[in-house]
C-alpha cells in the first residue's frame, strides 16, 4: 500500500506503487491532461516516475514555476531534434534552461544563418505538433559513451566519458531523437506549443577559449502565448531604451578600444554623475557616515592578508615599483579596515560608519564587458560598518530603511529581499553565524519586508542580504549588498577595547546602496528611457529666442536660472523654433522656453513640457519655484 499525500493535506491510498501520471489521473482528466511532471518529497521528476513509498506529491502544471522551467527545458530538447533532422551532420553539445528560456550548443560545418533558424523553428512547430512521447533510459555509462562515440557524437560521448563509471546514465529519447539529460522532462512534444528562436551566438566548447568556437542558438519559451508576446514587447521596449544607444544619443559618455572597460563621461553624463554622487553624501552625511578617502594602488602584503592576492589575483591589476609587488584595488575593504586601525579603539565609538566613493578597478574578461553596466574601472558608493554582533541588527535595519527611502527617491519603489545563508566552508563559530543570520532576517522582518532564502549562498566570511529592484518594464536589478564580515577585521589585526577593558574583534559590515555609479546609471537611463526626472537631468532647461529681438531677453532669463542654480542651455541659433524644438525633445530635455516678443514685453516666460504640453506663460520668479519644487520632491 503506498500513501501519496497532497499539497491540500488530503490522502490518496493506492495498492502498488503508481507513477505520478497516475495519480494525476485519479484526482480527475483535467489535472491528467495538465501534468508536465511532479515534486516528490520535494524533487521534481517526470510524470512517468513510480512512486513506491508514502510520499508526498504536487502535481506540476504550466502555472507553476517549475512547470516552466519543464517546458523550456524539453524546448531546447526539441530544438536539438529538429537541427538533427534538417542538418544530420550537425553535433549536439550542451542544452540547458536560462532566464527567459534556453539555448543549446551545436558543432556545425558553417555558421547557421536567419534563414536556418526559420526553418529550424517551423521544424520545431511540426514535431511539437506530432505530440511524440518524451520516455526516459537508464543506461550503463560505458555503453552511452559507445552509442553516442557510434553515431557521430563526440561532443555528446566526451561528456558521458567523464562521469564516474559507477553512476547511472539517463537518456530522454523522443521520436528518432535521442539526448543525454538528468531530466526531467514533459510527457510529449505537443506540450510544447510556445516558443522562439532569438539569435545564433558563438560559444567555446565548455566555457574554454582553447576549446573549439561552437554555435549556441538562443530561445525562449512559455505556458501561453500572451505571456510570450509581452517578453518581446519587452525586448523591443529594452532595445529602445538600451543604455548605450541613448549614451550616445544623449551625448552622455563613449567608450573606445584605447580603453576597453572604461568610460569617457561627456559634460552631459558627468552632470548626471554629480546629481548621484551629491545626493549620497548627503545620505552619508545625514546618517552617520565619516567619508574618506583610501589610495588605489597597496601592497601585495595587503592582498594577500585579505585573500584577495591568492583567490581573485587574475582579476586585478596589478603592477611592480622597487621589486615589490602592489595591485589596483578591486574593492574599497582592507583600506577602511586601515584606517579603523590607526588608534586605539573604544565600544564607545561604535557602530563606526566610514563611507566612500571609492574607484576600483577589477580585470573583467572582455567578453563579459557590456557598455557601463559591466566595465572595468568602477566608482562604488562604498560603506563599512564597524560594529559589535549585537549592533548588526539596529545596524541592518536602519540601513533597510535607508536604502528603502534612496531607491524611492530615484524612482523605484519594487524591491525584492533575499537572505544568503552559511554555506559549508565558512569562517567564524556557529554561534556568530547564527547571530548574524537571525539579525538579518529580523532586520527584515521588522521592516515589514517579505525575503526569500538561498541556503548555503553566502560569502565564506558571513550572510548577507540582497536588494533587488524592478525597473519600469519589469526587469530585475541586484544593486544594494548588506554583507556580515567575521573574517577580515581579525585578518587586519582590528581590535577594539569592550566595556570589560578587554581586546575585541569587531565585526565588519559591508554595505552598498547603489553599488557601482556605472552601472546604477545606465540602469536608470533604461528605466526611465532617457527622460531622466528634472532633478536628475543634465540638462533642465533649453531657453530658445524666437527672433533676433529677443537674444538679449533669453540672456537674462539664463542668468536668473544659473543664479537660482538651475542647469540651463541657451540656443540662439539663426534655426526655426520648430526645428530647434523637435532637436531639444530628442534630447529629453525636461522643459523648453520658446521667448518671443510677447514674452520680452511681459516678463514672462512660455515652458513646453517633455510631454509636449504648453504650458499657460508666467512670471520667470514663478517659473524658477516650479523647478525648485519638482526637484525638492525628485519628481
Amino acid at each position: 500500500m503506498v500513501a501519496i499525500t497532497l499539497p491540500d493535506g488530503s490522502v490518496r491510498q493506492f495498492d502498488n506503487p503508481v507513477s505520478v501520471a497516475e495519480v494525476a489521473s485519479s484526482i480527475g482528466p483535467g489535472l491528467a491532461k495538465a501534468a508536465l511532471g511532479g515534486k516528490v518529497d520535494g524533487t521534481l521528476v517526470d510524470t512517468s516516475f513510480r512512486i513506491d513509498h508514502d510520499a508526498k506529491l504536487a502535481i506540476v502544471t504550466d502555472k507553476d514555476a517549475d512547470g516552466l522551467d519543464l517546458i523550456r527545458h524539453s524546448t531546447a530538447h526539441l530544438l536539438a531534434y529538429a537541427v538533427k533532422e534538417l542538418f544530420p551532420d550537425a553535433q549536439v553539445t550542451i542544452g540547458p534552461v536560462i532566464e527567459n528560456g534556453f539555448y543549446y550548443d551545436f558543432a556545425y560545418k558553417r555558421p547557421f544563418t536567419p534563414e536556418d533558424l526559420a526553418a529550424i523553428e517551423k521544424r520545431m512547430g511540426e514535431i511539437a505538433k506530432k505530440d511524440i512521447p518524451v520516455s526516459r533510459e537508464e543506461w550503463k555509462r560505458d555503453d552511452a559513451v559507445e552509442f553516442f562515440k557510434g553515431i557521430g557524437e563526440k561532443y555528446k560521448a566526451e561528456i558521458i566519458a567523464s562521469i564516474p563509471s559507477e553512476q547511472g546514465i539517463s537518456l530522454y529519447r523522443e521520436g528518432d531523437f535521442i539526448d543525454l539529460c538528468r531530466g526531467p522532462h514533459v510527457p510529449s512534444t505537443g506540450k510544447l506549443k510556445v516558443f522562439k528562436l532569438m539569435k545564433v551566438a558563438g560559444a567555446y566548447w565548455r566555457g574554454d577559449h582553447r576549446n573549439e568556437m561552437l554555435q549556441r542558438i538562443y530561445g525562449t519559451a512559455w505556458a501561453k502565448k500572451e505571456d510570450q508576446e509581452a517578453y518581446l514587447h519587452m525586448l523591443e521596449e529594452a532595445e529602445k531604451r538600451d543604455h548605450r544607444r541613448l549614451g550616445t544619443q544623449l551625448d552622455l559618455f563613449h567608450l573606445q578600444d584605447e580603453a576597453p572597460g572604461m568610460v569617457f563621461w561627456h559634460p552631459k553624463g558627468w552632470a548626471v554623475w554629480q546629481q548621484v554622487e551629491q545626493y549620497m553624501r548627503r545620505v552619508y552625511q545625514d546618517n552617520g557616515y565619516q567619508e574618506i578617502r583610501c589610495p588605489q594602488i597597496l601592497s601585495r602584503s595587503l592582498w594577500e592578508k585579505s585573500g584577495h592576492w591568492e583567490n581573485y589575483k587574475d582579476n586585478m591589476f596589478t603592477t611592480e615599483s622597487e621589486k615589490h609587488d602592489f595591485a589596483v584595488k578591486p574593492m574599497n575593504c582592507p583600506g577602511h579596515v586601515q584606517v579603523f586601525n590607526k588608534g586605539v579603539r573604544s565600544y564607545r565609538e561604535l557602530p563606526l560608519r566610514y563611507g566612500e566613493f571609492g574607484a576600483c578597478h577589477r580585470n573583467e574578461p572582455s567578453g563579459a564587458l557590456h557598455g557601463i553596466m559591466r566595465v572595468r574601472g568602477f566608482t562604488q558608493d562604498d560603506g563599512h560598518i564597524f560594529c559589535t554582533e549585537e549592533q548588526i541588527l539596529p545596524e541592518c535595519l536602519a540601513y533597510t530603511s535607508l536604502l528603502q527611502k534612496v531607491y524611492k527617491d530615484f524612482g523605484f519603489e519594487n524591491i525584492i529581499y533575499k537572505i544568503a545563508t552559511r554555506p559549508e566552508k565558512r569562517v567564524g563559530s556557529d554561534a556568530s553565524w547564527d547571530k548574524a543570520e537571525a539579525a538579518l532576517m529580523e532586520s527584515l522582518r521588522q521592516s515589514g519586508c517579505e525575503f526569500e532564502v538561498t541556503p548555503g549562498e553566502g560569502a565564506f566570511y558571513g550572510p548577507k542580504i540582497e536588494y533587488s529592484l524592478k525597473d519600469a518594464i519589469g526587469r530585475v536589478w541586484q544593486l544594494g549588498t548588506m554583507q556580515v564580515d567575521f573574517n577580515m577585521p581579525g585578518a587586519f589585526g582590528a581590535e577594539y577595547v569592550a566595556e570589560d577593558n578587554t581586546r575585541k574583534v569587531p565585526v565588519m559590515l559591508h554595505r552598498a546602496i547603489v553599488g557601482s555609479f556605472e552601472r546604477f546609471i545606465g540602469i536608470l537611463l533604461e528605466h526611465y528611457g532617457g527622460a531622466l526626472p528634472v532633478w536628475l537631468a543634465p540638462v533642465q532647461v533649453v531657453a530658445m529666442n524666437v527672433t533676433d529681438r529677443t537674444e538679449a531677453f533669453v540672456r537674462e532669463v539664463e542668468a536668473v536660472l544659473r543664479l537660482n542654480g538651475i542647469r540651463v542651455q541657451v540656443d540662439l541659433r539663426n534655426e526655426k523654433i520648430n526645428y530647434k524644438i523637435r532637436e531639444h525633445s530628442v534630447q529629453k530635455v525636461p522643459y523648453q522656453l520658446v521667448l518671443g516678443d510677447k514674452e520680452k514685453e511681459a516678463g514672462t516666460v512660455s515652458a513646453r513640457n517633455r510631454a509636449g504640453e504648453n504650458l499657460a506663460p508666467v512670471p520667470i520668479a514663478e517659473f524658477v519655484e516650479r523647478i525648485k519644487a519638482e526637484v525638492a520632491a525628485r519628481q
